[in-house]
């Protein structure tokens, strides 16, 4: 199984751009500097806890061209761009039906749905009868999710790090 992962992630890896074949680009120029960072392209813990929390936003935010709008935000905040790109598929065509029901339910908590019992035309008229709550609890996703997928990142790393430790001194005390 390891094998086939390795394998598919090589494959992948041969065809997508380097980030210097990305600074070479015409349109890209003016952020070529940034594109060629260390950080935005390596595993740092503060560029991937930046990179989970704009992924994340983003995921909650749009329906459509998440990647490419977490990608330029990651340029800007100088994020891990490969991670943002990764957490935007938190919501995709399978989970956001499901993604949607919670955020209505958790809307109507700030924002009351419409309770007219004027009766409802159609489908559309049912839609935008729901738009509001759902916006407002996509919105609320959006925020706490990057606020806490930013701490999640950075409180695990101190618990990798502080178990890393341990075990070394359990070691060296073991060896001698």
């Amino acid at each position: 199984m390891a094998g086939l992962f390795q394998s598919q992630l090589e494959r992948l890896r041969q065809h997508l751009p380097t980030p210097e074949q990305l600074a070479r680009q015409r349109w890209l120029r003016p952020i070529a500097h940034r594109l060629t960072e260390h950080g935005q392209w390596h595993a740092r813990t503060e560029s991937v806890a930046r990179g989970v929390a704009i992924g994340l936003f983003w995921a909650f935010v749009l329906p459509f061209a998440q990647i490419l709008f977490a990608a330029a935000h990651c340029v800007w905040w100088r994020a891990n761009i490969p991670v943002a790109a990764a957490t935007t598929f938190i919501t995709n065509p399978f989970t956001i039906g499901g993604w949607l029901y919670l955020a209505y339910h958790v809307g109507v908590w700030f924002v009351p749905a419409d309770a007219s019992l004027a009766p409802v035309d159609g489908w559309f008229d049912r839609l935008q009868e729901l738009g509001w709550p759902t916006v407002v609890g996509m919105a609320l996703f959006a925020v706490v999710g990057a606020v806490a997928g930013y701490l999640l990142v950075r409180a695990g790393s101190r618990l990798w790090l502080h178990w890393r430790i341990a075990r070394r001194a359990q070691r060296q005390r073991a060896a001698s």
